[in-house]
């Protein structure tokens, strides 16, 4: 008899993202010839008899559920998402005894913590496509489950947890992209994403990508990138985002991913949008990109002033965004700058520093986010806990009592600017309409996917691509306030 295994997605995010990771999951469990179901509860806005339904037709042994966030990352926000995937897995316990192991980027940050919260029975650190076919299967066997990479599980009243193993992603089972229905996915997110690599080797003081995906980069050969998108253009997803950390590092092999797109003859059939690092960024690179049909480009730029990018620990320097947006001009790719403005140093100088960069380069938009999330297993993380008490350092804002392993929102800005850096950011921006300020008050400027009105209309009228090009093209096309003013289901 196949061993059922029963994938959940909580997340319920709008517009909606689909769950590359229980995607890719799904072929490892199939490969090893266990029966995969996915129950995705993005698009029920009641979870309770979805999951009594899946669980009574399926009658799974083993139940994963993903953890992709534990809240929004946005300082305007601060949705704490956790509470309601607890409400899913109480759900799930009280119809049936089948273990619960969870996973997922934001389980992977504090696994711990999270595990704990949300009073799973297992946990996976880390990915997921070996030691979670590992643990199925000792889970059927009704062996001991210790000794398996990237493990937790509770006993005796203590957290058990070993250290995860990154693997050659190379090595995994083919991406078919199967499992997740990506074609209502793109009707209603307008994008689908797909990774060409697994982690990152830079010394960021916030970033928790290396924490959740491993410190040391593995890539993934082209022609297997290639056979992926031709198994999402299939079920008629043409419009893509990278969910690597950073495309174009190495660049050498973001370059042979362009080119065996551009050889697979999909140039002109799809468009895609990268995250990239502000360097390298070369003209073979940008050029390569063009021609395999790549639609835009976001940079990580943190800031425009350099002592800033030395604190943050950032691999250039303000010069280095304007020789970027020179190239991507060249190349005629739009492109925009994310901004992370009150990290530990800054003053109202950075800060005019950086907004005056960001007009003087001009990039298509700018990303203005507020405030800096605090992660466990991150610099920051450290340098908060050495500077004393959480509960009364006057950088943190947020929930600072009762948050082990900072799983809750917990923001630093630095003592020198404080929450009043939201007024002067918006009074150094004006009226430019190019920079996407997220806060509460600006709906029209919000490029968060949690819950963006505008965003979600834009896709039920045709928009398709990466959420900050939709908001630009929205902008230029003048219409802006029609979608936010759009009725829902029109």
């Amino acid at each position: 008899m196949a061993i059922r295994v029963l994938l959940v997605n909580p997340n319920q995010m709008q517009p909606p993202i689909a769950p590359v990771g229980l995607d890719y999951l799904g072929d490892a469990l199939a490969d090893r010839k266990f029966e995969v179901r996915l129950l995705d509860l993005c698009f029920h806005p009641k979870v309770t008899q979805p999951i009594i339904d899946a669980l009574h037709d399926f009658r799974p042994h083993v139940i994963g559920v993903s953890v992709r966030n534990t809240d929004d990352c946005y300082y305007a926000g601060r949705d704490f998402v956790l509470p309601r995937i607890k409400h899913v897995l109480q759900t799930i316990r009280e119809k049936s005894s089948a273990p619960v192991v969870l996973g997922g980027v934001g389980f992977s940050i504090a696994p711990k913590e999270t595990l704990e919260f949300l009073d799973g029975d297992f946990g996976i650190e880390g990915e997921g496509e070996e030691a979670y076919c590992e643990l199925v299967e000792g889970i059927a066997r009704g062996g001991d489950p210790i000794g398996i990479p990237g493990l937790l599980f509770r006993r005796k009243g203590q957290t058990i947890h070993t250290v995860p193993k990154f693997s050659q992603v190379d090595s995994f089972p083919a991406h078919t992209r199967r499992f997740v229905d990506n074609a209502r996915y793109f009707k209603e997110g307008g994008q689908i994403g797909f990774e060409t690599k697994r982690g990152c080797t830079m010394a960021c003081i916030y970033c928790a990508d290396p924490v959740a995906k491993g410190r040391q980069i593995r890539m993934r050969s082209p022609g297997k990138v290639v056979d992926e998108l031709k198994a999402l253009l299939d079920q008629g997803v043409d419009h893509f985002h990278t969910c690597d950390s950073e495309f174009n590092v190495p660049e050498d092999h973001g370059v042979a991913v362009c080119e065996a797109i551009t050889a697979a003859g999909l140039a002109g059939r799809i468009r895609w949008y990268a995250y990239c690092a502000p360097t390298p960024f070369s003209h073979e690179l940008a050029g390569a990109m063009k021609e395999a049909g790549c639609a835009g480009v976001d940079f990580g730029a943190d800031s425009g002033d350099d002592e800033m990018l030395a604190n943050l620990k950032r691999h250039f320097k303000s010069d280095d965004l304007r020789r970027t947006a020179r190239v991507c001009r060249e190349y005629e790719i739009p492109f925009m700058y994310d901004l992370l403005i009150g990290g530990p140093g800054e003053t109202f100088m950075s800060v005019k520093h950086t907004i005056n960069l960001m007009k003087e380069i001009g990039p298509d938009c700018v990303g203005t986010a507020i405030g800096v999330r605090v992660y466990s297993g991150t610099r920051i993380a450290e340098m908060v806990r050495n500077e004393g008490p959480i509960e009364t350092n006057p950088a943190l804002h947020g929930v600072k009592e009762d948050n082990p392993g900072f799983i809750k929102p917990l923001f630093y800005i630095s003592p020198a600017v404080g929450s009043g850096v939201e007024g002067y950011v918006e009074q150094l921006i004006g009226g430019d309409p190019r920079f996407f300020l997220v806060t509460p008050e600006q709906s029209e400027r919000n490029y968060n996917y949690n819950d963006n009105t505008i965003l979600v209309n834009a896709i039920k009228h045709g928009y398709r691509g990466a959420y900050w090009d939709i908001l630009r093209r929205l902008r230029l096309e003048g219409r802006l306030e029609e979608m936010a003013a759009a009725v829902e289901g029109e």
